[in-house]
């Protein structure tokens, strides 16, 4: 299997580099800077040389993808407008939908949604929801994102849960990868995590995973979407959509959609990250109502 894998990312190398560069006379135009936060998978990193070729072939100008470790940081860099695009989680696409436009949405199993999946480590044969993880040890994955962060605080908010009060210890690992990594060993009782990174880890690294174990699977939310600044020129607009769009139409566009695991992309709608809005606001909700009666225990006493 790995000998094949490698036998696919050199085919499509090669089909890259007879396919031509970006032309080099003249004046350039600016380059594109495309942010990634850790929704890309970590062990996915040599797809993004040949992403990039992908690209600058395709737009004829130069692709940078800027990588930090916190959703937070791309989300700042894409609404300064020190980076014009990004593949982000939902969640903040949300909180910043007047700032930004969508581009496209990533399809996964023929759909553009996915799951959060709680897990806990697979010697764990007795836990069946997060309810029985209470004062046990828990990982987020990011503060901003939906699938490892929201989605199991609203749930234990809808079971009347404090989340602050309700585990013994959270952390955030920051990555989807490295919450399945602590679960898998043994460091967290318990996670929550993007589906769609941890079956992908299912397929290139079973020997993690398999120390692992799905105890629930949420509803569907809209995948997390590519994005541009709205400050980006229409055109611009245009013809990235296009590009990500014509994809999976493209013998080079199939083999990398093959390895990140992806059936294609389509033009979406936010209408898809309604389910997101609806956790923001019934935890903003949440939240307000326990200020409020904290505010009035205080006048009571």
């Amino acid at each position: 299997m790995v000998r094949s894998r490698q036998l696919l990312i050199l085919v499509l190398c090669l089909m890259l580099a007879l396919s031509g560069s970006p032309a080099v006379a003249g004046e350039l135009l600016p380059t594109l800077r495309i942010g990634l936060t850790p929704v890309f998978l970590d062990n996915k990193l040599s797809i993004l040389r040949i992403w990039k070729r992908y690209l600058e072939n395709r737009l004829q100008r130069r692709i940078e993808f800027v990588q930090r470790q916190t959703y937070r940081e791309i989300t700042e860099l894409l609404l300064t407008g020190d980076i014009q695009s990004a593949w982000i989680c939902g969640f903040p696409f949300v909180r910043y939908s007047s700032q930004l436009t969508l581009l496209a949405v990533p399809l996964y199993r023929g759909q553009p949604l996915y799951q959060s999946y709680l897990i806990v480590p697979a010697t764990d044969a007795s836990t069946r929801g997060i309810a029985d993880l209470r004062d046990k040890i828990f990982a987020y994955s990011d503060p901003d994102s939906n699938s490892g962060y929201l989605v199991p605080r609203v749930g234990l908010r809808r079971m009347g849960y404090d989340p602050d009060a309700f585990f013994a210890r959270t952390f955030f690992a920051w990555a989807h990868y490295d919450v399945v990594n602590a679960v898998a060993e043994g460091v967290a009782q318990g996670g929550a995590v993007d589906g769609y990174v941890w079956d992908t880890l299912q397929r290139v690294h079973p020997e993690i995973t398999e120390r692992t174990r799905i105890v629930n699977k949420s509803r569907k939310f809209g995948f997390p979407p590519l994005v541009v600044n709205n400050t980006l020129p229409d055109e611009d607009v245009r013809l990235l959509r296009h590009v990500m769009l014509r994809m999976k139409d493209e013998p080079d566009g199939v083999v990398l959609l093959r390895e990140l695991n992806l059936d294609g992309f389509v033009t979406g709608t936010p209408e898809l990250y309604e389910g997101i809005r609806d956790n923001v606001h019934y935890m903003n909700q949440a939240e307000r109502n326990v200020s409020q009666n904290q505010l009035t225990l205080q006048d009571t006493y």
